[in-house]
């Protein structure tokens, strides 16, 4: 008997019992879609967080904290000898490297004055990070500056007093200042105890460059980048490293800063693409340099997930198995309703092995179908879950979610994950009733006496 007389056996037969067959492959594809759906929720969720992840940090961005020293457990700034190592090792794009001013640094243009953080940064190495400018030039003399995007934000009025910030704890409009910053010279006044008594001293800088506006709303830079030249005039009236402020009863340094003043208090490394971070940091690893990057943490996430889909299937597996319920009956339904076709192929000489390939191949026909109708409706639900929740969350709060979550995602594995299972399922559902097909009586199969 060919294969396609085997398979046009299994039509007809399908066909003559086609609300059985129906309601079986209605269960099947339930159970598919009820898999498929349900671990998609933990590939969307993944998806989200992988999402924020990679957004809140550049990809290729490796944070290397210090260098272990001969005690364990203890680390050490990083100098320029760390910085020589770092540009030797291979893809590395870039390193670039900060020294913060060590209090914060008061600005002021007349009345208008802010907070901001001061730092001496290797502007070559930050161009070739990616840093960029939306508006000027590079600092090139000592007392020319660039200050970040928002560093307007909070440059306000200092005679506002309590009036100055609003509910949600930001500068009123009426009190910033308003006018161009570019080109304009603006004060820094630092200051230092000596004699227990507190004295300032205020350098005019001029603002020629001003920062890429960041990706992220959150993301506010209000920085201010002097020259190295700078931060030595400052160390000279501070009388320490850094322009550290004393206390007002106290004349010594902390010995940690004394020690490490020509250090960097912000280092990190650029890989050339994301699949270098990791070799990257493995060689760090090996010469005991404290390393951090978002691969560390979407390694962990992944994990996390990983688990979660596990069993997430596992669960949609179980209503797979139930569905396989159904199959079994439907194959043991027509094994005992096809006992005379089945006398008949014995009668003129169909071999065991091809009665039970055609009923493997009718419950494979079933499982495969369902799986493939499942599959397309838990397409369709997806979308209208993705659609739908943030819907019903903007009605039922009164507001869109500020997180912007995927609650579903159907990568093609998931798909294919589940066909496999189904139909290792249902050759096992029709694989019992099968071999029964085997062993039926021609005679009593004939005299319809099964």
């Amino acid at each position: 008997m060919k294969l396609t007389d085997q398979f046009r056996f299994v039509r007809q037969n399908m066909k003559k019992n086609r609300t059985r067959v129906f309601m079986t492959i209605l269960a099947t594809a339930m159970g598919c879609a009820f898999l498929i759906v349900l671990a998609s929720v933990g590939f969307g969720l993944q998806k989200s967080v992988v999402k924020e992840i990679t957004e809140r940090r550049v990809i290729t961005q490796i944070d290397v904290h210090g260098k272990e020293t001969k005690e364990q457990g203890m680390y050490r700034p990083l100098n320029d000898k760390d910085i020589q190592i770092f540009e030797e090792v291979k893809d590395v794009k870039s390193v670039t490297r900060r020294k913060m001013l060590q209090q914060e640094g008061t600005y002021s243009i007349g009345k208008y004055q802010e907070g901001a953080p001061t730092f001496v940064t290797n502007f070559p190495a930050e161009i070739k990070a990616g840093f960029e400018l939306s508006d000027g030039r590079l600092p090139k003399s000592k007392d020319e500056v660039a200050v970040g995007y928002n560093f307007l934000t909070n440059l306000a009025d200092k005679d506002a007093g309590d009036d100055l910030y609003d509910e949600k704890g930001q500068a009123k409009a009426e009190y910033l200042y308003k006018g161009e910053l570019l080109g304009k010279e603006i004060k820094l006044t630092i200051r230092q105890f000596k004699a227990e008594k507190q004295i300032e001293k205020t350098i005019p800088l001029k603002v020629v460059g001003i920062s890429k506006k960041p990706t992220k709303e959150w993301a506010q830079d209000s920085s201010v980048f002097i020259s190295d030249q700078m931060l030595t005039e400052i160390e000279r009236f501070t009388e320490t490293p850094k322009g550290y402020m004393l206390d007002a009863n106290s004349t010594k340094v902390p010995e940690d800063l004394e020690i490490n003043k020509k250090t960097y208090d912000e280092v990190k490394i650029y890989a050339k693409n994301m699949e270098a971070v990791q070799s990257i940091s493995d060689q760090l690893k090996e010469k005991n340099y404290a390393t951090y990057s978002v691969v560390n943490e979407l390694k962990e996430v992944n994990m996390v997930f990983m688990i979660a889909k596990a069993g997430l299937i596992f669960i949609g597996t179980i209503a797979i198995l139930i569905a396989s319920i159904g199959i079994y009956n439907t194959m043991t339904m027509a094994v005992t309703e096809r006992a005379p076709d089945i006398g008949i192929m014995k009668a003129i000489g169909a071999s065991p092995k091809t009665i039970k390939r055609i009923f493997l191949l009718e419950s494979s026909y079933i499982g495969l179908i369902g799986a493939l109708i499942g599959t397309v409706v838990s397409y369709g639900i997806s979308y209208t879950v993705n659609f739908a929740i943030p819907l019903i969350i903007k009605q039922a709060f009164g507001q869109e979610t500020d997180l912007n979550l995927i609650f579903s995602d159907i990568p093609l594995i998931l798909p294919i994950i589940c066909i496999v299972i189904c139909y290792g399922v249902t050759i096992i559902s029709g694989l019992r009733p099968a071999q029964r097909a085997t062993k039926v009586d021609v005679l009593k199969a004939m005299r319809r006496e099964v």
